[in-house]
Order: structure tokens, then C-alpha cells, then sequence
């Protein structure tokens, strides 16, 4: 009896030592796999230069990228500051026009039945496309880039906290108005917290897409000088026949685009992770 009594701990023990050993190395390979390909990839990129005789001003090595990455660093951190700050503020007037028009949207069927068409409107006609009118009627270069990112930006926002104001259990809806609630106290206590997963999710999809609003109107625009944005040194590095700037200033987008999403999905993370189910660790 004392056996068998045994026999199930010691196969639970095993199957705790088993999960956890897994988990481990979940952890571990999230982060190695995707170095170790790179690094693949960065290396296969040299030898194909090499082995090949590729010319720097049609493919560059990485090692020339990175020397030029070096030697430009003021010229290019200059640019990327540029472009990080149409990014940003597009994103802050994404944010605010569309909380605020989704909040509006959830008081108003009707206001929302008039106004969601022009937002739908805004998301599905490129930029490349609404930016001659935007030149015509803005005089400021800046106005421009911004108004460009805010456009990109904004629709996540305005969608992904539409769908979670609407997305309350009604019988908390219910419950709320049973006890007495105003509108306004149903909307802080409850649709604003259930919706904030939804919102945090379109975050970080307009946390992108306002870096490559910023770099399109940029490009679109044809903006030059020494206070224009890392798009006008890709068109300046093109012109030159200057690959290896072009690829270094790639490079500084790509990173960027990349510590914005990670940014965005730790502040995800710690504002839900005591109490939303998606940021909760799970049981395997």
C-alpha cells in the first residue's frame, strides 16, 4: 500500500521536473534562436559580398556598415532624434483623438454610426495618396510629418478601444446600473479598465505604424537639409550611390522600430500583469 501510495508522487515529481525543465528552456531558446539566426544571417550576408566580389556601393559588408554607422554617428543620431520625434508626437495625438473619439463613439451610437466611416476612410486610403492635398493646405514641413503619422496611427487606437468599451459583460453592465451608476462612473469603473487590454493592444500596433507614417511622409515629402529625418538620408545616400550610409540608416530604423515594440509590449505587460489572464504566467 505504502508503494503504490509512492508511486504517483514520485511520476508527479518527475512530470514537475519534466515541466519545469521545459519551461526553461522555452525561456532560454525565445531569446538564443532568434540571435543565433541573425547572426547566420549576418554572416552568410559577408561571405555572399566576399565570395562574390560585390562591390560596397551595391552591397556593403556588415563590417562597413557598421564602421560607417560609426564615423556618421552625428549626421545620423542627428536625423534619427528628428524622426523619433514626429514618431512620438504622432503617436500622443494618436492616442488622444482616438480614446477620446472611442469614449465618444461608446456614450453615442449615433455618433459613432456618423463618424466611424471617416475614420475607416483615413485607414484604407494610402498616405502616399493624401499627402499632395496635405502639401497644398499645410504650409509648416513639420505640420506635414506629423499630421502623416498621426494618420497612420490613429485608426488602431480608435478601433482596438472601440471594440473593448463594447466588449463589457452586460451583466456587470447590469449590475452596475442596478446599484445606482451614472454613465460616466460606468465608463471609469468599468468599460476603461476592461478595455485597456484592447487599447495596450493597439498601442503597440500604432507604436509602429507612426515610425512608418513619419518615414513615408518623409519620403514622400523629399524633406532635406541638416534637420531632416532619417528618410531624406536613405534618398540622399541613394542618390550618391552611398550604400553603405543607406544601409546604416536601415539599420537605425529597423532597431528603432524594434525598441518601440519592446517598449510597448513591457508597459503591456506591467500594467496587466496582475490581473489580465493574456499577461498572467501560464500552466503548462
Amino acid at each position: 500500500m505504502t508503494a503504490i501510495e509512492a508511486r504517483p508522487g514520485i511520476v508527479l515529481d518527475a512530470e514537475e521536473r519534466r515541466r519545469l525543465r521545459g519551461a526553461r528552456a522555452e525561456r532560454i531558446g525565445r531569446w538564443v534562436l532568434p540571435v543565433a539566426i541573425m547572426i547566420l544571417a549576418i554572416g552568410l550576408w559577408d561571405r555572399i559580398c566576399v565570395w562574390n566580389e560585390i562591390p560596397q556601393y551595391i552591397l556593403p559588408r556588415p563590417g562597413v556598415v557598421l564602421q560607417t554607422l560609426w564615423k556618421d554617428a552625428v549626421l545620423l543620431f542627428g536625423s534619427l532624434m528628428v524622426t523619433l520625434r514626429i514618431t512620438f508626437l504622432g503617436l500622443a495625438l494618436a492616442v488622444a483623438g482616438g480614446v477620446g473619439l472611442a469614449v465618444l463613439f461608446t456614450q453615442s451610437k449615433w455618433v459613432e454610426m456618423s463618424l466611424f466611416p471617416f475614420a475607416i476612410v483615413l485607414q484604407v486610403t494610402p498616405i502616399v495618396a493624401i499627402f499632395p492635398l496635405i502639401n497644398i493646405y499645410v504650409d509648416n514641413q513639420t505640420a506635414k510629418l506629423l499630421l502623416c503619422s498621426w494618420i497612420v496611427a490613429f485608426f488602431p487606437i480608435l478601433s482596438n478601444t472601440t471594440l473593448g468599451l463594447n466588449s463589457v459583460d452586460r451583466n456587470l453592465i447590469d449590475l452596475f446600473k442596478l446599484n445606482g451608476a451614472t454613465r460616466w462612473q460606468q465608463l471609469w469603473h468599468l468599460r476603461l479598465p476592461a478595455a485597456m487590454p484592447y487599447f495596450l493592444g493597439g498601442l503597440k500596433i500604432a507604436g509602429g505604424l507612426s515610425l512608418i507614417g513619419a518615414v513615408v511622409a518623409e519620403f514622400v515629402a523629399g524633406a532635406g537639409g541638416q534637420s531632416s529625418g532619417l528618410a531624406s538620408r536613405i534618398i540622399e545616400a541613394g542618390y550618391r550611390l552611398n550604400a553603405p550610409r543607406l544601409f546604416a540608416a536601415l539599420f537605425l530604423i529597423s532597431v528603432t522600430g524594434i525598441v518601440i515594440f519592446l517598449v510597448l509590449t513591457l508597459v503591456s505587460h506591467l500594467i496587466l500583469r496582475r490581473w489580465h489572464e493574456s499577461a498572467l504566467r501560464q500552466e503548462r
